[in-house]
């Protein structure tokens, strides 16, 4: 069906998506010889209307949908009709003729249109098309589909026009346009040149000399770790194909920064127990990252930053692979051999796991002890209390040491052994900034908030000073879901600023989370809400002065404030050299009979976390031994009752294993629980919306502040 009306109605293959979408579309609003029903029918349990269906392909003048229209000139958009809009009642077009509202060949929905069913134009591939674009020679777009452009005369209205704006009535999308059409003639229109696809794609572009440079800086690193030897393939086993990924690194400003070149095994190719067996391989942890900057604020360290190069290709391979040779680097002469690898490629299932033990064995081997309990950290000091500590993110590392000459013979160490690039003094780790001055080591997201601020059309938006209402009150979406891929984006990017350095919108963005899957206009607004508060907060960012030198945590719970489900949400923080380290703000998954019950959920949550910081702080050498008792307020007096006796009576004895575990914790020094008032809890606001006042101190309690 679908070659049938490419053929027929003369489009290319580069409309074989939108002809595929368009026959699924008819095919479900027809019935077949199993039943009489559609599946549409069937589906929606009504019955379609068919009356708006037009012939696939035909030409079309859509009406343009600029805020102001203007008396005098063109009124419609020469367009060849190839589908049905998604997610609104509206057609897609494909824009054959530019005007100051909208470029040639792209893609737009509409609904206010004049349909020509018995006329169709032939297009040539798009790329063709922008290939025609450089020549000098080349006649204007519109001369290419020939003959006069046919606008019917449009009916004048006798109603009052009123300005409209883009909408869910009028889409538009990028195909493929011509580098001189390239700067934005609208603000929703973008232009942007696509990277090789290929090998070949890449050496018929015009930036092929930037290309072949990129490729063979690639190919070099490769030879210089010996990844791989040319050897016959032996019989039974297959050879993995490979593909070259290229990529322009962009500068802020939109120019290009580098061209950056990676082979790619196709490791989706491997079978499990043949061709890998584990594949697990750890990061650490942003907890274990803000602890340790916390304590290089108590002791003073110097933080630097360096890179490993081509990280993965640094890994040694336990299984015996073979790969095809690359294109455009096969022997002469040994066309029929492949590459049996010695060492992994980006792309192996198991390549992250054997770059992490390449780099275990490296530096254990050269006296660093493994943190057990991150097993991303590193440490070596001696006896008088000199060293230094390693903190490794995938390829990304922070070295603290308690001065520079420790700190550059780490250095000198790692660049002997793999290929690093040396940062110089730590700036930026994982999006986030740091900065070190005389009033302790503060990291923030300023530049990411902006970017996401502006990446959501909130960059102009009023502040307010609260992320969520307190009196909002957030409901299941019982209708269509709004905007719900654009929603999960906005989430994902309000979450990573969340984790990493704003402990003041975990509540906001985690109740919002929930309604991920179908949210509505409602969520929508509170989604905003939280936009604006980080448009005002900006510049908020963690600072750790150093003081005080104690780890201390706060736990609370907010009983059945979900009332979808009666569930409640727990909330914990905890904060080390007057910043926070560690924070969670999560709905519990259990249903509690009583505020004490939640609240006890909360305190076993924040318990775990503070045997996990113990731990870790056990096996730093700066850390005075032994460790102290890690002390959790919270603001129940009958929980604070319950977890130093274990008298067990109808309301409390299903608590069971919760209550046990505290209990042992407090028993063996690791915690000990302690009374705070409500408003002296720092972990109130992890749970529930406050007010103004109580928003900002707990964000100043929690080392908040302006950087």
């Amino acid at each position: 069906m679908v070659n049938s009306m490419l053929s027929y109605f003369g489009l290319s293959e580069g409309f074989w998506g939108e002809a595929m979408l368009t026959a699924c579309y008819i095919l479900n609003r027809t019935p077949n010889k199993r039943s009489k029903n559609t599946p549409y029918e069937l589906w929606c349990k009504k019955v379609s209307n068919l009356s708006y269906l037009k012939v696939w392909g035909c030409r079309a003048v859509v009406r343009l949908t600029e805020p102001k229209r203007k008396t005098l000139g063109e009124r419609g958009i020469d367009c060849i009709f190839i589908g049905y809009a998604e997610h609104s009642k509206a057609y897609r077009f494909y824009v054959l003729e530019s005007n100051n509202s909208v470029s040639v060949n792209t893609v737009i929905e509409s609904r206010d249109a004049i349909f020509d069913e018995e006329r169709f134009t032939s297009i040539p591939r798009p790329r063709d098309m922008i290939q025609q674009s450089f020549n000098k020679n080349t006649t204007q777009a519109g001369d290419d589909y020939g003959g006069t452009s046919y606008v019917p005369e449009l009916r004048k209205s006798t109603r009052a026009r009123k300005a409209k704006s883009f909408g869910s009535d009028f889409k538009l999308y990028l195909v493929e346009g011509t580098r001189n059409e390239t700067i934005c003639q609208h603000p929703y229109c973008f232009n942007i040149e696509e990277d090789p696809k290929t090998f070949s794609e890449a050496m018929g572009s015009r930036d092929v000399h930037f290309w072949k440079e990129a490729i063979q800086d690639e190919i070099d690193s490769i030879m210089h770790n010996n990844t791989w030897v040319l050897s016959d393939l032996p019989p039974g086993c297959k050879a993995l194909g490979s593909k070259w990924i290229l990529k322009r690194k962009m500068k802020v400003d939109g120019t290009i920064d580098k061209y950056k070149v990676r082979l790619v095994i196709q490791g989706f190719r491997q079978k499990e127990g043949i061709d890998f067996f584990d594949t697990y391989a750890p990061v650490a942890r942003i907890s274990t990252i803000r602890l340790l900057l916390a304590l290089a604020a108590i002791h003073n360290l110097v933080i630097h930053q360096m890179d490993v190069k081509t990280a993965f290709l640094n890994g040694d391979l336990d299984e015996e692979i073979y790969m095809k040779q690359p294109e455009g680097f096969v022997m002469p002469g040994n066309e029929h051999k492949v590459c049996k690898l010695k060492k992994s490629l980006y792309g192996l299932k198991q390549a992250p796991k054997q770059w992490h033990q390449k780099f275990d064995d490296v530096v254990l081997s050269n006296g660093f002890a493994l943190n057990q309990a991150d097993k991303c950290v590193y440490i070596k000091f001696d006896t008088s209390g000199k060293g230094v500590m390693i903190c490794l993110y995938v390829d990304d590392m922070l070295i603290f040491g308690t001065d520079l000459e420790e700190v550059d013979k780490t250095k000198k160490f790692l660049s002997s052994s793999f290929d690093m690039k040396d940062m110089g003094e730590a700036e930026v780790i994982l999006g986030i900034r740091i900065r070190k001055g005389k009033n302790g080591i503060s990291i923030s997201q300023s530049h990411y908030i902006e970017k996401i601020l502006k990446k959501f059309n909130f960059e102009n938006c009023s502040a307010v000073s609260t992320p969520i209402d307190p009196s909002l009150k957030l409901l299941p979406n019982k209708g269509s879901p709004v905007s719900q891929l654009e929603y999960a984006r906005a989430i994902g990017c309000l979450m990573y600023a969340m984790i990493s350095t704003r402990p003041d919108i975990a509540y906001a963005v985690g109740r919002l989370s929930r309604y991920t899957s179908n949210p509505s206009s409602h969520h929508w607004q509170a989604m905003s809400r939280v936009f604006k508060y980080l448009k005002g907060t900006i510049n908020y960012g963690l600072t750790y002065s150093g003081y005080p030198y104690v780890l201390e945590g706060y736990s609370d719970a907010s009983w059945i404030n979900n009332l979808e489900d009666h569930s409640s949400t727990s909330g914990w923080v905890f904060l080390l050299g007057g910043g926070a380290i560690s924070w969670a703000s999560k709905k519990q998954t259990c249903i509690t009979n009583s505020t004490m019950e939640s609240e006890f959920v909360a305190l076993s949550a924040a318990g775990k976390e503070a045997e996990w910081l113990r731990n870790l702080i056990y096996e730093i050498p700066l850390w005075p031994k032994p460790i102290s008792t890690i002390s959790i307020r919270c603001d129940s007096a009958v929980t604070l009752a319950k977890a130093y006796n274990e008298v067990y009576n109808g309301k409390s004895r299903h608590l069971g294993v919760r209550h046990s575990m505290i209990r042992e914790l407090i028993m063996t020094g690791v915690i000990s629980v302690e009374f705070v008032r409500t408003q002296l809890n720092l972990a109130d606001h992890l749970t529930k919306g406050l007010a103004r006042n109580l928003v900002h101190k707990a964000a100043v309690g929690m080392g908040l502040k302006s950087t």
